[in-house]
């Protein structure tokens, strides 16, 4: 039997997004969890905006559409360098702060 395919599907996702941040780099539940967050935030500003504009308060329009911009511009900063460096995975997240079992750390060499 296959024990690496045992031991990834005994991470739990919530497991891995606490991985994530954790541990250097980024896997994708972590990622997905992520771009949800920025989805809801967006869709949050959204109707603020769109109360903003009913309100006819210059301040909050310009207040709103500022936090859309800088919003939208670290999501798009972020893909991009996720992008470059690409993502993660769990088990190697693991290896690197020493949560996986022995055997998987250092395979052993034949000689």
């Amino acid at each position: 039997m296959d024990t690496s395919n045992n031991r990834k599907e005994d991470v739990s996702p919530a497991t891995a997004v606490l991985l994530g941040a954790l541990a250097p780099g980024v896997n994708a539940p972590t990622w997905f969890v992520l771009k949800m967050s920025f989805l809801t935030l967006g869709i949050s500003f959204a109707v603020i905006l769109g109360l903003a504009f009913t309100s006819s308060d210059i301040t909050m329009i310009i207040h709103v559409t500022l936090l859309v911009l800088i919003t939208g511009t670290l999501f798009f900063l972020l893909s991009s360098f996720l992008a470059e460096t690409g993502l993660v995975s769990v088990e190697q997240q693991m290896q690197d702060i020493g949560l996986a079992p022995k055997d998987e750390v250092e395979p052993k060499k034949k000689m």
